[in-house]
């Protein structure tokens, strides 16, 4: 299943993250690593960006990048 997938309030635990080298090193600064759960908080109106709590922090990222990252609830 991909980020992209998940509802509004759901949690799930990264497997992989499969973007373009730039973002994946920055995703895997913030701490975006196999096993860390995250919990879409919510989308914009057109459902993009998407609204993530990682951790103790929250982010927006493309609706194309997290298509990229793979996760299982």
């Amino acid at each position: 299943m991909r980020l992209s997938e998940l509802k509004d309030g759901e949690s799930a635990k990264v497997i992989s993250v499969d973007t373009e080298v730039d973002l994946k090193k920055r995703l895997n600064q913030m701490g975006m690593v196999k096993g860390v759960k995250v919990t879409v908080i919510k989308r914009a109106p057109l459902g993009c960006p998407i609204e993530i709590k990682l951790r103790d922090f929250y982010i927006a990222l493309r609706e194309e990048d997290c298509e990229n990252i793979k996760v299982e609830k």
